[in-house]
């Protein structure tokens, strides 16, 4: 079978090299692909935008394609599920009515809220003026977010109400991130450690995938300002057998209970960004309706029974009997970003050193790369994960450092920790 795989970072190219393995797979299309997919046993780039929907249903006819899995969120929220099924194709995710889980923060909030599902106390606003009335009258930290798709940038942890104030500023008044900031959400300041929790769902069964953590901020200790993520690694051990049954129980179950009840059918992966508290109280802090980066790519390195089989069991609505098989080694992935990201940064840098990483125990995933004359470039903030296997986190982490350490670019930045609270 041939497939298409939509997106271009490393989530995308986790999937492109999992479903290279898949024996059903003769062909894999990426659109549009980066400089790593491009080099992938049985997998071509096509220069087609993600958010291009009617020239990837027109390449997907064309070419007949059996199966098309979306890895980023404007896809989903812009229809693509939709469009596609439309026309007799299949293809992996929610649909744009269930997709809003993601899109609307507001949406989520008030989701969560009617369905008593634990998250944080919020306000929803898309007046400057009231907003920032609410944050004087709430006090700091605090959290400000834009309401729509903002490429993971959109949220704001305030230290202070002054901070929140300029937030909020940036993105009611000054419009920095255009519509999806027309309107925002304020959420009370959560405590304690957060971790990523994906399951997959066919609209009635759920299978809990790999758990795994993720660090947002951009420097060790998890300090600066909020990124898409500079690192991750799974499984996650705050996430006990314990915790994963009150997450079930208390978040993942009654979210699809509350969506049937409002009168959508979701399938697909479903993401729920978790925070956990002291007592080990989990509260729901995002939804996102796939699959995260860079968690991803440590959870594709653990998955050892097939992907496409995986997708085909949810897409026929049969995963009561399906089973999925994880390697129990520990995977743990080091972003190696742009310097000066996630605010200004430089593309267009040689990477060298990536030929030297050909041990058993790692993996680099390209997110931000170009292919262009044989020569790989930067084409992003986040650019690689460079993905190591251990038999714990400690050697995992050491393993993927050792990696880390034989890649170079003009100006290349990363967090020299990731992996810290689990080895803690």
């Amino acid at each position: 079978m041939e497939i298409l795989i939509i997106g271009n970072g490393g989530r995308e190219h986790a999937f492109a090299w999992k479903c290279s393995q898949s024996k059903k797979v003769t062909q894999i299309y990426v659109a549009p692909g980066n400089g790593g997919t491009a080099k992938e046993e049985k997998v071509k780039n096509i220069n087609i935008d993600a958010e291009d929907i009617e020239n990837l249903l027109a390449f997907a006819k064309e070419k007949n394609i059996a199966l098309t899995i979306v890895g980023p969120e404007a896809p989903l929220v812009l229809g693509i599920v939709d469009k596609f099924n439309a026309a007799g194709l299949r293809c992996f995710g929610p649909n744009a009515k269930a997709a809003q889980l993601e899109g609307s923060k507001s949406f989520t909030k008030d989701f969560l809220l009617r369905h008593n599902i634990p998250t944080a106390e919020y306000a929803c606003f898309s007046e400057l003026n009231l907003a920032i009335d609410y944050i004087k009258s709430r006090g700091a930290p605090i959290v400000v977010k834009a309401d729509g798709l903002a490429a993971g940038k959109g949220v704001f942890v305030a230290m202070t109400v002054d901070d929140a104030i300029t937030a909020v500023k940036d993105i009611l008044g000054d419009k920095s991130f255009g519509s999806a900031g027309s309107k925002i959400v304020i959420e009370e300041f959560l405590v304690g450690e957060e971790a990523s929790y994906i399951v997959v769902t066919d609209g009635t069964e759920v299978i809990s995938l790999a758990t795994s953590q993720d660090h947002k901020a951009r420097d060790n200790n998890d300090l600066g300002p909020n990124t898409g993520g500079m690192g991750a690694y799974s499984p996650a051990p705050i996430v006990t057998e314990a915790l994963k049954l009150r997450v079930m129980n208390e978040i993942i179950n009654p979210t699809l209970e509350g969506l049937k009840k409002d009168g959508i059918d979701y399938l697909g992966f479903l993401y729920a960004g978790l925070m956990i508290d002291g007592a080990g109280n989990p509260k729901i802090l995002e939804y996102n309706c796939r699959f995260g980066d860079p968690e991803t790519q440590p959870i594709m390195m653990r998955l050892e029974s097939d992907f496409i089989e995986l997708c085909e069991a949810t897409l026929n609505r049969s995963l009561l009997n399906h089973k999925v098989r994880w390697n129990k080694k520990v995977a743990l992935g080091v972003v190696m970003a742009a310097g000066g990201y996630p605010i200004k940064y430089e593309s267009g840098k040689q990477i060298f050193g990536l030929e030297s990483v050909k041990d058993d125990t790692s993996k680099v995933f390209h997110a931000g790369t170009s292919l262009e004359k044989d020569k790989l470039l930067t084409a992003g903030g986040r650019v690689l994960c460079v993905v190591g296997m251990g038999d714990n986190t400690k050697e995992a982490q050491r393993n993927s450092y050792k990696s880390v350490g034989k890649i170079t670019w003009e100006d290349e930045f990363h967090r020299n920790d990731i992996g810290y609270k689990a080895i803690e």
